[in-house]
């Protein structure tokens, strides 16, 4: 892996050392901290689309003072530029004429690397990378990272909780927890950084990981990637020339398709083997790698010689036979890290993550479950194969160019409603027009009812669940058509559940 953190220091310490921040989100509010700390007055400029009091908060965050202290427009602010309500990625020619070798630009994961004229100001001189990269190449602790189009959330957190539970110092972050960056001086050869990576982060980064973990590729995020290839192979710079250990989905096509990449040793999982399938089988092609698979009522792990259990499916709290591969990747990926009971009591224990399939209350017999972070229709599927009841499922949000047509064919086999609601309503209501058209009753199981505003959508659904049925929130889209994030989203859907009387 690129020394991307001595890059950033040479070039900041240079007499025409200067950072840009381009983005001022969650993850880049402590690293604008610390070049603040580094950099003379004048030599930090933060740039984001919002605007000035839409940044407010932010800006409080880091230059410790109340949200009514900051600046009210553009210019400089104790020593430090602010420019918003503009495309941050974009410079003018005077400005691009300004780029030096000494310039590095900071961009947040949602800006794509080639932006605006991001391009321009890399061939200019600058250089141009992330607040996780500076981490990656920084931390002397060894990196369990874990990507995916869905599971990721869930795998990391339990990976997070096998090491430190087996005594290890252990700091959870990347796209979940909080900012690592700040917290270098804490970190020790032999400690853990457990990271959640998405395909934005991966992007430009170099092969980050000690021991690497794919749960699954399959489309998501077509609305900021180019292709699908780009998406896929942003999720291979997980692993490099330095990572020991690769666990990838031997199922999923695009996850297993990373082993012809790398050259290392391989543990492949999956749940889904058939009756008498085993090591040879879930390998083929690698025989010098590990498998994980389900054999009578176990997850065994075995590298062809012999044959370990890992945990009893019945362990595993987490509803859901994706929670069992979350299970197996986790348990992969820290082998001889952690220890086999912290696993089962982990296993036993564990409750799940806040809007992951999360049981908000159960009134009149209705159970209601957040599942908020379902941002793509393949983790809606999984969602609803959760439960075994007929459920009344709201789904909607800003699309991400990915088809809904095997969500509208799971609404039928598991749902008895659906409630529309965002922006892409009408992009679901036609996949689900489609699908009914192939059906003997040419879809008159399904209730389908759009409603445009969020908190009526919840309400609405709720009047259709009878006892025993459940509401289950699963968008299959991302929030920001109405929210700023998943988790606001969530939120506001447990605040009207738990106000419902009936």
């Amino acid at each position: 892996m690129t020394n991307c953190s001595k890059l950033i220091k040479e070039r900041l310490s240079r007499p025409d050392g200067r950072a840009i921040v381009l983005g001022l989100g969650v993850s880049n509010i402590p690293l604008a901290g610390i070049l603040r700390g580094m950099l003379p007055p004048g030599r930090l400029e933060i740039r984001d689309a919002k605007t000035c009091e839409a940044l407010a908060p932010s800006l409080a965050k880091l230059f410790g003072v109340s949200a009514d202290s900051v600046p009210a427009g553009d210019g400089e602010y104790s020593g430090v530029r602010i420019r918003t309500g503009a495309e941050p990625a974009y410079f003018t020619d005077e400005e691009l004429a300004a780029v030096t070798p000494g310039t590095v630009l900071f961009r947040s994961p949602g800006i794509r690397p080639d932006a605006g004229r991001l391009t321009e100001a890399v061939a200019a001189g600058a250089l141009l990378t992330s607040e996780m990269e500076w981490f990656c190449s920084g931390t002397p602790a060894d990196i369990f990272a874990i990507t995916g189009s869905d599971g990721k959330t869930t795998t990391t957190t339990v990976t997070s909780l096998l090491l430190s539970g087996s005594g290890r110092k252990t700091f959870l972050g990347g796209n979940i927890g909080t900012p690592l960056l700040d917290r270098l001086g804490e970190m020790r050869e032999g400690d853990a950084a457990v990271l959640e990576l998405s395909s934005f982060q991966l992007q430009t980064m170099d092969g980050p990981a000690k021991r690497a973990a794919i749960t699954n590729i399959t489309p998501n995020h077509l609305n900021w990637h180019t292709s699908m290839e780009e998406y896929t192979g942003a999720k291979y710079n997980i692993f490099g020339d330095g990572t020991e250990l690769l666990v990838l989905n031997a199922k999923n096509p695009l996850s297993r398709a990373a082993a012809e990449r790398y050259n290392g040793h391989v543990t492949f999982f999956t749940a889904h083997s058939a009756p008498g399938e085993g090591f040879a089988e879930i390998t083929k092609g690698r025989p010098d790698s590990t498998a994980v698979w389900l054999k009578e009522g176990f997850a065994v792990m075995s590298d062809g010689s012999s044959e370990k259990k890992l945990f009893a499916v019945s362990d595993v709290k987490l509803p859901g036979i994706h929670n069992i591969e979350n299970y197996m990747t986790a348990a992969a990926l820290t082998d001889g890290y952690a220890d086999p009971e912290v696993l089962v009591k982990t296993a036993r224990e564990f409750g799940g993550v806040e809007h992951r399939f999360e049981l908000v209350r159960t009134l009149g017999g209705v159970r209601f479950y957040n599942s908020s972070i379902d941002s793509s229709p393949t983790r809606t599927v999984a969602a609803l194969s959760n439960l075994s009841c007929r459920q009344i499922v709201i789904c909607g949000g800003r699309d991400k160019h990915v088809p809904f047509d095997p969500l509208a064919e799971a609404l039928f086999e598991k749902a008895s409603a659906v409630v529309l609601t965002g922006e892409a309503a009408g992009q679901i209501k036609d996949a689900i027009g489609r699908a009914a058209a192939s059906r003997p009753d040419g879809g008159a199981s399904l209730t389908v009812i759009e409603e445009s505003d969020f908190d009526e959508a919840v309400r609405t659904a709720a009047g259709l669940a009878t006892p025993g049925s459940a509401v289950l929130l699963s968008p299959a889209c991302t929030s920001f058509d109405r929210f700023a994030n998943f988790a606001e989203r969530g939120d506001r859907f447990k605040e009207i559940v738990n106000s419902l009387t009936k």
